[in-house]
Order: structure tokens, then C-alpha cells, then sequence
């Protein structure tokens, strides 16, 4: 009878147990992780018509990260790995923005970097590189908003507002800025179509109806010249400028199913490499991770450990990465790794001059 006993509680534990640990696995949680990727040589991935370039490319890597949405279970099961990063929801994504956006934002970030790494690769080489402002990209809509009940996206578009041209985010911050809460507003908006592979696509401008809301109490600054105070009316979408570069080439840069802005200096480097004559790294085994913009500003990124941990795998003997993320990087590298800071494209440059790269020099002479 005793035995019975023990059997049945000992059934009985189990199987609280098992129902436990099936609740914890359906249990979603507002935590990701954040894991080691690979590290990916870029040259492979670039294609250049219309100007000459080199075909002995060097091997510059840029890495990315493995982003995943835990469970309850997953989350207490991770803290036994090496290498992992925990970050919320919050970290990730704007007050009240919808995790469905993520993806999106990943690759719209991905390609407005692929722009800036064109832009001041051929700047740096001497060529002048015009541009045209477009519009007003969408990069975030809140949710609940006027914005997301009209289904605009991450990526859109918007290049009119009441019959008047948008040629910048400001334009439609001060357009939208003195409005009344509940007024109409009609907005020309160019869709934009995200592939599984995360190439971005815009449809031909189509109309857009939707009523404003009342702007909420706690709102940042603009930076929109003629824009004063607190903002009444709101639409529920964050906006950057939309700009057109005319490029003395076509570049093509295969990043499929990669997100985000920090493989920025790596793909401008690569660039840069292919463009001009001699070894730019001085034919050693790089990494690079950094945002970068058009003027060749290297900025922060996340990751970076996570990052430190693929390039050693990988071989890599020097890793460029964001001057402010220096510590956290050698706090990861093992020997063999050496750790490069930086700020702009031109400091990256001497740096791999100083480890016997050779100045770059355009093959095709700039215009």
C-alpha cells in the first residue's frame, strides 16, 4: 500500500512536472536572445557594372547575429549557454510599436545602409555622387494609430500630403504639426513590398485617407526648423528622409535574409577594395561591424561580443568595430584577435594602412 502511495505521488510529480514545463514552452515572453552568427566574406556578395575593378579582392567579413524570441522555457534553458545576450522588446523596438515590425525594420535598415555604403565609398574615392530628396520613408508605426489603421508599413513612402509635394520628414512633421486632432488628411504614399530575402520594392505612389489623433503628452524634440512646441495632431509613424543617389556605377550587394544597419563599414570597405588597385587590408583577414553614413560617420551597433566571438571563429585577425565599443569587444576576443576602433571611414582607412594596407586609388578616374 505504501509503495502505491509513493508510486502515485511520485506520477503525480512527474506529471505536474511535464505540465509545467509544456506551459513554460507555449509561454512567449518579451525577451529575446542574442547569439553568435556567422562571419560572411563580403566580396563574394558585390557586383560592380560600369566602372573598372580589381579581381584579387581581399577578405573583409562583416557579421551578424542570431536574433531569436524566447519562451519562458527557452529563456531559463539559455542562461546554461556561452554567448548570450538578453534583451526586451523595449530595447528593440519603440514605445509602442508592434514586434510584427521588426523584420521590416531590420531590412529597411539593412537597405538604407547598403545606400550610405555606396555613397561614401565612391565620395572617399573622389567621385561626386548628386542626390534628390524623395519623400518621407516610414521606419516605425505605433500601434494602436491613424497610421496603422490606414495599413501603412514600415518602408512606405510618403511623397504628398493634401495635394503638396513631401520631399523630406520635416515636410510632413511641420504639415502635420499646427492640424487639429480629427482632422482629414489625404496622403499620396508609394507601398513598398518586402521579399522573403528582404529586397524592398516601391509601387507607383497610390491616395491614402486617414484622420489624425491627438499627439501624445510626451513627445521628442523634432529637429524640424520652423517646428515649435508640442505637436497637436499625430499620425503614429516615425519618418526619415527618402533620397535618390545617381551613382557613377551600378552596385549590387546580396544581403539576403540579413537585417539591420552594422554591416555598414564592412560592405564600404569591400567597396572600396574592389574600386581601386593593391590590397587594401594588406591581404590579412579582416572583420568590420559599424553603421555608416554618407558623410563616413562609423556608428554603434549591437551584438558587438556576440560579433567578437563568429570573426575569431572565422579566422579573422583584426576586428574594426565602433570606437565605443572597443572594451566590450576585447572583453570577448580571445588571443590571436586584435581589436581596431573607430570613428569614420577615413580613420578605418589609416588604421589598415597602419597594418600594411595600401591607400586606395581609383581604377576608373572619378567625375
Amino acid at each position: 500500500m505504501k509503495r502505491r502511495r509513493l508510486l502515485r505521488r511520485i506520477l503525480f510529480s512527474l506529471l505536474g512536472l511535464l505540465v509545467a514545463v509544456i506551459a513554460l514552452g507555449s509561454w512567449n515572453i518579451s525577451v529575446y536572445a542574442i547569439t553568435p552568427g556567422d562571419a560572411t566574406n563580403v566580396a563574394p556578395l558585390v557586383k560592380v557594372q560600369g566602372v573598372a575593378t580589381d579581381p584579387n579582392h581581399d577578405r573583409i567579413m562583416l557579421t551578424d547575429v542570431y536574433l531569436q524570441g524566447l519562451t519562458a522555457l527557452q529563456w531559463l534553458t539559455m542562461h546554461l549557454q556561452a554567448h548570450v545576450e538578453f534583451v526586451s522588446s523595449n530595447q528593440l523596438l519603440e514605445p509602442g510599436v508592434p514586434a510584427d515590425e521588426l523584420d521590416a525594420q531590420g531590412y529597411l535598415q539593412m537597405s538604407d545602409s547598403k545606400v550610405a555604403a555606396e555613397v561614401s565609398a565612391f565620395r572617399v574615392l573622389g567621385w561626386k555622387v548628386p542626390s534628390l530628396s524623395t519623400g518621407a520613408v516610414v521606419t516605425a508605426v505605433v500601434a494602436p494609430s491613424p497610421a496603422r489603421r490606414a495599413n501603412v508599413h514600415v518602408a512606405d513612402e510618403i511623397v504628398a500630403m493634401n495635394g503638396r509635394s513631401v520631399r523630406t520628414s520635416c515636410d510632413l512633421v511641420r504639415g502635420v504639426h499646427s492640424l487639429a486632432p480629427g482632422t482629414t488628411v489625404h496622403l499620396s504614399v508609394a507601398r513598398a513590398t518586402i521579399s522573403n530575402a528582404g529586397v524592398i520594392t516601391w509601387a507607383r505612389a497610390t491616395s491614402l485617407t486617414l484622420k489624425t489623433a491627438r499627439a501624445p503628452s510626451a513627445q521628442a524634440p523634432t529637429g524640424c526648423t520652423g517646428v515649435s512646441g508640442a505637436s497637436r495632431s499625430w499620425l503614429g509613424v516615425s519618418v526619415e528622409d527618402g533620397v535618390r543617389y545617381t551613382f557613377p556605377a551600378k552596385v549590387s550587394i546580396d544581403t539576403k535574409n540579413i537585417g539591420g544597419p552594422s554591416a555598414g563599414l564592412a560592405m564600404t570597405l569591400t567597396l572600396i577594395d574592389q574600386l581601386s588597385r593593391g590590397s587594401l587590408s594588406g591581404h590579412q583577414s579582416i572583420a568590420a561591424t559599424g553603421t555608416i553614413d554618407v558623410a563616413g560617420n562609423v556608428g554603434d551597433v549591437g551584438g558587438v561580443a556576440e560579433k567578437t566571438v563568429a570573426v575569431q571563429r572565422a579566422g579573422a585577425k583584426y576586428f574594426l568595430v565602433p570606437q565605443i565599443e572597443v572594451a566590450t569587444a576585447r572583453s570577448a576576443a580571445q588571443p590571436g584577435l586584435t581589436i581596431i576602433g573607430v570613428t569614420t571611414l577615413k580613420q578605418a582607412l589609416a588604421d589598415l594602412r597602419a597594418i600594411g594596407g595600401q591607400a586606395p586609388v581609383p581604377l576608373t578616374a572619378p567625375h
